[in-house]
């Protein structure tokens, strides 16, 4: 009985040590991002996000939910999918900006900011199961890790509204009462799936045609925006 209570807590702690990992990510993303290392922001902010799928899905085959599981997920979110890439942005935007600008460049936090009220909402939303009610945070994050590592050798020639428009955009979409797909499969069935596989075919071609290029993942992530869209207008029709 004992060694089975053992193995039982063991199995619980799995999950969490994944999401830690997630949070340990995002911390070095966050530190790289504020040091103008955006190839490594960038690359632990993927590795996070990697993490963050995992210890759901680790969660889920073991049967191994947890309130502190839930909690400690959401807290790792902020800091890898919020805290990370406001850091990056904060850190371009600072070498971008006209001098009596700069102030505007904190800016930037605002991304944290509506990335921990998305994370509250979806706590405590009960709608959001197999689709998301606005933009999911890692898809936010991955998106600005993509376009600022993408876009580093333009930045000087991007005017500064440009950036200010592009973070009222995206906040706005994480806190929107638009649905967006899931890529977690009940079925494999294409009825059941067209528009996660359309999706899949299509973000898979453009990794391919960019030779896995950084800046197809700001790319598809707008493909995942426009399909959603899409979806949730046609479904009001």
């Amino acid at each position: 009985m004992k060694i089975s209570t053992s193995l039982m807590g063991i199995k619980k702690q799995i999950p969490n040590s994944i999401t830690s990992g997630n949070l340990f990510a995002g911390c070095i993303a966050t530190y790289a991002g504020f040091d103008g290392q955006y190839d490594v922001a960038a690359l632990f902010i993927i590795i996070a996000a990697i993490l963050d799928f995992f210890d759901g899905f680790a969660a889920r085959m073991l049967h191994a939910y947890s309130p502190m599981g839930k909690e400690l997920d959401s807290l790792a979110d902020v800091v890898s999918f919020g805290v990370a890439p406001s850091a990056m942005v904060f850190s371009v935007m600072s070498d971008t900006f006209p001098v009596q600008w700069h102030f505007l460049s904190f800016a930037a936090f605002f991304i944290a900011v509506f990335s921990a009220l998305r994370l509250a909402k979806f706590n405590l939303d009960e709608r959001q199961g197999s689709i998301f009610i606005g933009l999911p945070t890692p898809a936010n994050a991955i998106f600005w890790a993509s376009f600022v590592v993408a876009s580093s050798n333009l930045f000087t020639s991007l005017h500064w509204k440009f950036f200010l428009v592009l973070i009222a955009v995206f906040c706005y979409l994480l806190l929107a009462e638009i649905p967006m797909f899931s890529l977690k499969m009940k079925s494999w069935k294409w009825k059941d799936n067209r528009t996660r596989y359309i999706y899949l075919i299509l973000a898979s071609l453009i990794l391919i045609s960019s030779r896995f290029n950084a800046g197809a993942l700001s790319i598809i992530i707008v493909l995942y925006i426009a399909f959603s869209i899409v979806a949730f207008y046609r479904k009001k029709q």
